[in-house]
């Protein structure tokens, strides 16, 4: 392929995408395949001869696109949201055109660079404190990585190294081996599932608290759990705290986290996934207190601030204890200009060795919104949720299960917790509008997230028509057959408005 095919291809396909997005309410939010439609249709083995564009375009619209579960339709609202802009496709696509390596400041001056100045960017739009920008010349800093799942995993390895050396010190009796055996980290059973996992890989076993009854883990409830673990010879190493709980977006209280962190020399990271972007606005000023006693802290711009998938930011208070964790050099690596600036060297604060240029699209999305635009986002989510919660207290068939927050809003079918699966269910075979459950205390639950590109009052409009319509089916059917879900006067006006 030549300039000038590329030109016609890429303008052809910029074409499909701008309609795609234009016209992605027209489309069913989940696909209607079986599993294997895809293999059963495609050669199984690649072609010999090189195809024409038109052909391989023709085929995505044909083949790729209906197995598409549509994220960005505004009637998607499960998981959390995943952002995206026509201005993040655009620096997407010119990062991908430059397909720079940025593993060092040699590599490629720019993406090192851009980087430190998107992310003191972000790190000022938060109100985090000082020690996170790198601006602030200490040893402190921000990055942009993969996922939130790479920065839970490098805050445990982190944390992990740190504290064998700490013990090595204390107690040189101890062999290595042995230290590592006792290391022990601490997180919530409202945290991601990310966090197990990084205890897996880490090799530090992450012991699950119980939440409070407001889905909160507190400074008490690690501080026994530390002291249990003391008198058994463990060494608390890591509390990775949530802001912004899968479930219910709950937050732990990170002011007696880190009293407990910091008389116990345990690191604490906080995983603000979603709920990190509501740092911007004042009525979460909440959320920032007691982020200057963490040690590290990641929030994906992938979920709410318009930029496309993957962009996780993670500061650190202090990066050297990462670079003096993951720090391995190669002869290939150096060049004249190593450790003569106070640059970071991005490579050494990572897994991979190789980089994307992640900050470009970062750079292009925020020059176009600008700071006023992306509050604006920010806000439009909460308002939304706002209206649906509205209709949700509106209907005495439903309840509001936790304190509705950001775009996020947890509710339920009274009754038994049969009513909200059977629910959960119809809605999602009729695919008009995408959901998923959760559980807290006993009672199942369905998440309604702002999600999608550009969501309107009339997307959170005909979710809750779509609702309206399933569950008063539901109660129909139920009241035919006779079931007593609450009481038989419930059930018999409920079948009388399904009928009017």
């Amino acid at each position: 392929m030549d300039a000038e095919t590329f030109r016609e291809f890429g303008k052809a396909a910029v074409d499909f995408i701008a309609d795609y997005l234009e016209t992605i309410r027209d489309n069913d939010v989940l696909p209607s395949v079986a599993p294997g439609y895809l293999l059963e249709q495609l050669p199984k083995e690649l072609p010999e001869k090189g195809e024409q564009w038109k052909d391989v375009l023709q085929d995505v619209n044909k083949f790729i696109k209906p197995g598409l579960t549509h994220w960005q339709s505004p009637n998607f609202h499960a998981f959390y949201p995943t952002g995206c802009s026509y201005p993040s496709i655009v620096g997407e696509m010119l990062s991908t055109g430059f397909s720079v390596m940025g593993f060092n400041w040699m590599s490629s001056p720019a993406c090192t660079e851009l980087e430190v100045v998107v992310m003191d960017w972000l790190a000022k739009f938060f109100k985090l404190p000082e020690h996170f920008l790198h601006s602030s010349k200490g040893p402190g800093g921000g990055v942009i990585q993969g996922s939130s799942s790479e920065s839970v995993l490098i805050a445990v390895m982190a944390a992990r190294e740190q504290a064998v050396r700490r013990v090595k010190a204390e107690q040189p009796e101890l062999s290595e081996g042995d230290i590592r055996a006792r290391l022990i980290g601490y997180s919530s059973d409202q945290g991601n599932s990310c966090i197990e996992k990084a205890g897996n890989l880490g090799t530090i076993p992450i012991r699950i608290l119980p939440a409070d009854k407001n889905q909160i883990l507190t400074g008490a409830q690690l501080a026994a759990a530390v002291k249990e673990d003391l008198a058994k010879g463990f060494i608390p190493t890591i509390c990775i705290a949530t802001m912004g709980a899968t479930g219910t977006c709950a937050h732990d209280d990170l002011i007696s986290l880190g009293d407990v962190c910091e008389k116990n020399k345990m690191w604490l990271h906080v995983d603000a996934a979603y709920a990190g972007a509501f740092l911007a606005l004042d009525e979460y000023a909440h959320l920032r207190r007691g982020l200057e006693c963490v040690d590290s802290l990641n929030y994906n711009v992938h979920k709410s601030l318009l930029i496309n998938f993957e962009c996780t930011a993670m500061w650190l208070r202090n990066a050297n204890h990462i670079v003096d964790s993951f720090n391995v050099d190669a002869i290939y690596l150096k060049n004249k200009y190593e450790g003569k600036s106070d640059l970071p060297d991005f490579r050494h604060w990572q897994i991979p060795l190789g980089r994307r240029f992640r900050a470009l699209k970062v750079w292009v999305t925020f020059r176009i919104y600008g700071a006023e635009g992306l509050r604006n986002h920010l806000l439009n989510h909460m308002r939304l949720s706002e209206r649906f919660e509205e209709r949700v207290l509106a209907d005495d068939r439903l309840e509001i299960v936790a304190k509705r927050a950001m775009g996020l809003v947890c509710f339920r079918v009274k009754g038994e917790n049969k009513l909200t699966v059977d629910l959960l269910q119809r809605i999602t075979e009729h695919k008009k509008i995408y959901m998923v459950p959760s559980t807290f205390g006993g009672k199942t639950f369905i998440r309604f997230a702002v999600c999608g590109m550009q969501p309107k009052e009339q997307d959170v409009d005909f979710a809750f028509e779509e609702i309206d319509t399933q569950l008063t089916k539901l109660m129909s059917e139920l009241a035919a057959n006779g079931e007593d879900t609450w009481s038989k006067g419930k059930i018999r006006r409920l079948a009388e408005q399904a009928e009017v």
